[in-house]
C-alpha cells in the first residue's frame, strides 16, 4: 500500500507532523491529497525556537514534510487493509506477439500502389 493512500485514511485524527524546516505542526486532519498536501484543524504551530501559534485551519505542502507521528490509540491493522485488491494484468498467449510489426524501427510510409 502507498503511504499517500495510507494518510488519506486518517481523517479526524489528531497527529503530529514535523516539517523539514524543524516546524511542528499539531492537528486534527481533514484531507490529505495525493501529492501528501495535508489539511489540517484545530492547529498548534511551533516554529523552531520559537512560542507555539494557534490556527483554525493550516495546509500543509506534502514536500515539506519530514513525518507524521501517529497517536498510540491508533489501529494500523484495520488501516493497512486495502479494500481494493490488485488486479494482475493477463500474460499474452501463444503465438503473434502483441503489438505492431516485427524487427526494429518504424514503418517507412505507406509505399506506393501501383
Amino acid at each position: 500500500m502507498k503511504l499517500v493512500r495510507f494518510l488519506m485514511k486518517l481523517n479526524n485524527e489528531t497527529v503530529s507532523i514535523e516539517l523539514k524546516n524543524g516546524t511542528i505542526v499539531h492537528g486534527t486532519i481533514t484531507g490529505v491529497d495525493i501529492s501528501m498536501n495535508t489539511h489540517l484543524k484545530t492547529v498548534k504551530l511551533t516554529l523552531k525556537g520559537k512560542n507555539p501559534v494557534n490556527l483554525d485551519h493550516l495546509s500543509v505542502r506534502g514536500n515539506n514534510i519530514r513525518y507524521y507521528i501517529l497517536p498510540d490509540s491508533l489501529n494500523l491493522e484495520t488501516l493497512l487493509v486495502e479494500e481494493t485488491p490488485r488486479v494482475k494484468p493477463k500474460k499474452p498467449t501463444a503465438g503473434r506477439p502483441v503489438g505492431r510489426g516485427r524487427g526494429r524501427g518504424r514503418g517507412r510510409g505507406r509505399g506506393r500502389g501501383r
